[in-house]
């Protein structure tokens, strides 16, 4: 339905929505269930086409594997195994769905988008193209990241603990090991959205900046936490991971100053008794 609004209608009448009453539960949650198969129906597809370009794919995500591999000056020829005879497929469908979701992520992002939508007020609602571009363009940039920073890094890392007296050959499963880079990719895809999460966030009246600014010193915990728990079970993705969610925090702290809505004066004012207690402490420690 049609946004514009009648004359002599005021903001508040047009904010209220012309979208009819409140939708139900049951129909939040049928409208959930059409926004889930259509994302499902365009991450298949695009899995599909993937499949196709799947021996490129695997040269590309190989490449920081073999990169690490010389630089380690390792003995031996560079290379993945199998260990079964279908390991190669698994590790093929593994890199294909990964593409998957990365060629299909407009569409995932704008049915997330379309989910939200009713909720929010007429002028919010123009966000929609947006919201879809930077969403992307973060996911996308993300998982660039961890194909040229994070991957290496870690790999470098892994293959480093191979030197020694005793010479150890490093044997990688080309299923795990695609399992490993996928686990990177998507999970440095997903904290990238953070900015654009948080400035929906404070465009919302939700937070302001002074409140991202408190609880900052909690976020470098919590940053740590997520690196734990969206990449492989070791601290160098961990690190690696934490290191850039902070950075793009206090990014989200620019953005929600710039383009969210301030704090009130009360806020201000608890804002400033608290750094006040902070500067007491201090002194007397």
């Amino acid at each position: 339905m049609s946004n514009k609004v009648s004359p002599g209608k005021t903001d508040v009448e047009e904010e209220e929505g012309e979208d009819g009453p409140p939708m139900t539960f049951w129909e939040h949650l049928d409208e959930l269930r059409k926004r889930l198969v259509r994302s499902l129906v365009a991450f298949f597809i695009a899995t599909g086409v993937v499949w196709n370009y799947h021996e490129k794919l695997k040269d590309i995500l190989a490449r920081p594997f073999i990169d690490a591999w010389q630089r380690q000056q390792l003995p031996g020829t560079t290379g993945l195994h199998s260990a079964a005879p279908a390991s190669e497929f698994v590790a093929y469908f593994k890199l294909s769905m990964i593409g998957g979701i990365l060629l299909a992520s407009p569409v995932i992002f704008y049915q997330l988008w379309g989910f939200i939508a009713p909720g929010l007020y007429a002028r919010e609602k123009r966000f929609v193209i947006p919201f879809v571009a930077f969403s992307t363009l973060l996911f996308s940039g993300g998982a660039y990241f961890a194909y040229r920073v994070a991957i290496p890094i870690s790999l470098t890392y892994f293959l480093s603990l191979s030197g020694g007296d005793v010479a150890v050959t490093p044997t990688w499963m080309i299923d795990t090991y695609f399992e490993y880079v996928g686990q990177l990719l998507l999970g440095f895809g997903v904290v990238f959205e953070l900015p654009l999460l948080l400035l929906f966030l404070s465009i919302a009246g939700v937070v302001n900046y002074l409140q991202l600014m408190r609880f900052g010193r909690w976020f470098v915990l919590v940053a740590f936490i997520v690196g734990a728990i969206l990449t492989p079970p070791d601290i160098t993705s961990q690190m690696v991971m934490a290191g850039p969610l902070i950075l793009l925090y206090g990014f989200s702290i620019g953005l929600a100053y710039l383009f969210g809505k301030k704090p009130t004066d009360a806020q201000r004012e608890a804002y400033r008794k608290e750094k006040e207690k902070e500067k007491e402490g201090a002194a007397e420690a």
